[in-house]
């Protein structure tokens, strides 16, 4: 497998920031799934190969933690935070608009790509309830009507 030199010297760039190769892991696998959206077991192959470690170990690493893709996702990827604050602010609500306007459920693509849609686990806005974040960007303070003009508006 190869991504290409670009992407090759980032990841070399990554690395030498780190006393060893294996330190690097999590930024190496964040810049995969920038590249290619989600992470593979291909690219974990990849990962172990480049870091000198096992693809298990690799594997470890993209299933605990949230933030890395394990399937394909929508250019738009939804996470709507449904811990206490923002369950008691209407993140359900919030879930089941969301669900209906997109036609598609919870783990699900968009039939066009364009959305995904999952729930998560608290991401530290308590007090701007109820919110999701967008790819990358946290919206707050969410109404039905505010994600509707927000959605209405991506490409």
């Amino acid at each position: 497998m190869s991504f290409g030199a670009e992407f090759e010297q980032r990841v070399d760039a990554l690395v030498a920031k780190y006393p060893e190769p294996k330190a690097a892991m999590l930024m190496v696998l964040w810049e995969v799934q920038k590249d290619k959206g989600w992470i593979d077991p291909e690219s974990e192959a990849w990962v172990a190969e480049r870091l000198g470690t096992s693809p298990a170990q690799v594997h470890g690493v993209v299933s605990f933690y949230t933030m890395y893709k394990q399937k394909p996702m929508g250019r738009h990827h939804i996470q709507v935070c449904t811990t206490l604050s923002c369950m008691l602010r209407g993140s359900d609500e919030l879930m089941d608009h969301l669900k209906g306007k997109l036609g598609i459920g919870e783990g699900e693509v968009t039939p066009d790509g364009k959305f995904s849609l999952c729930r998560v686990e608290c991401l530290g806005s308590c007090g701007t309830a109820p919110m999701f974040q967008l790819n990358d960007e946290y919206h707050e303070n969410l109404t039905l009507e505010s994600v509707d003009r927000l959605l209405d508006g991506l490409d």
